[in-house]
């Protein structure tokens, strides 16, 4: 009983979602009674490749076309849902991203599959097949019972673990038959921010709202950001006022993140941008105005000006990490 495991790249580089998605499928391997495959579509480097065995892979569909340079969810469908037949996967493993959410769905209606999105745990066991995932909008938890012969995991992003488990991956040129028809996307454009931790992977969010007052002061959000390490972020009408990029808009109609920690000054606490950020596993919550409603889902709270307060917990930080 395979388990597939879509292995995403970035410019022919894996990044940690993909590792966590391998790591959740040998750990659901070792559960099935299975092995570890992972089908990698475009460029990438056999070294980069041999990286997934690092955390359980054994066997590698490398399918190296340069059609594949930029993503078209019906081609990747198709080439997924032909890797899965040739691994005679019972169970695919996707990481919940951007591309993992357009593919999913129609690999699960392609090969009539059920399907757990946004799951943030392994099954029990592999009978019955219950999993844990995400819903109301990440507010809330359900366990879902599949029991379609082929199973497919979309896993929330830094919902599991990373954990090495040495193998020896091998690689195998897979060439599946795609018609031109399946490429039903052109990408005309692509912007990509430098020099950043990629806010959707940051295990630290630094964010901020309104209560700024201007875009004049965003340096000490930053500074806070840059002494922990951490992403920065916004709420939507800091980014509908051009405050700040539209990519670090979180919250039901931006994007969604579970972070280790979420840091939210000067915001509110709308329903909608709780929706982005509820998964986080400790928020504190930075606000003048004791009755903001983050208030009632912060793990911890201060009750204060900000712009007293940020500096002041940046130099805590900054000497914290020089006394270590």
């Amino acid at each position: 009983m395979s388990v597939l495991v879509f292995a995403e790249t970035w410019d022919g580089k894996f990044k940690k979602p993909s590792f966590e998605a391998t790591t959740y499928a040998f750990e659901l391997a070792q559960k099935t009674g299975g092995t570890v495959t992972a089908v990698v579509l475009g460029n990438a480097a056999d070294d980069e490749i041999k990286k997934l065995g690092e955390y359980g892979c054994s066997k590698v569909l490398h399918i190296n076309d340069a059609k594949f340079a930029s993503f078209s969810a019906g081609a990747f469908t198709t080439a997924v849902a032909e890797a899965a037949t040739k691994a005679a996967a019972r169970y695919i493993v996707f990481s919940y991203t951007y591309s993992g959410k357009s593919i999913a769905p129609r690999l699960a209606a392609k090969l009539k599959a059920g399907l757990v999105a946004n799951a943030t745990s392994l099954p029990a066991a592999a009978e019955p097949f219950v999993v844990k995932k995400k819903c109301f909008s990440g507010k809330g938890f359900t366990d879902v019972q599949v029991s379609s012969d082929i199973k497919i995991i979309g896993l929330s992003p830094n919902a599991h673990h990373i954990t090495a488990n040495a193998t020896a991956a091998t690689i195998e040129a897979f060439a599946p038959t795609i018609p031109d028809t399946a490429f039903d996307t052109k990408v005309t454009e692509v912007k990509k921010t430098s020099g950043k931790i990629v806010l959707t992977e940051a295990e630290l969010v630094v964010s901020a709202g309104r209560g700024m007052k201007g875009p004049e002061n965003w340096g000490m959000i930053e500074a806070l950001a840059d002494a922990l390490g951490a992403a920065t972020a916004c709420s939507k009408p800091v980014a509908d006022m051009n405050w700040r990029p539209h990519h670090e808009h979180v919250g039901q109609t931006g994007i969604t993140i579970s972070p280790n920690l979420y840091i939210a000054i000067g915001i509110s606490g709308a329903i909608q941008h709780l929706a982005g950020i509820s998964s986080s596993k400790v928020i504190v919550a930075i606000n003048s105005d004791k009755e903001a409603p983050f208030f009632k889902i912060a793990d911890y709270g201060i009750v204060g000006d900000a712009f007293q307060i940020v500096p002041k917990l940046t130099e805590a930080v900054k000497k914290l990490k020089s006394a270590h």
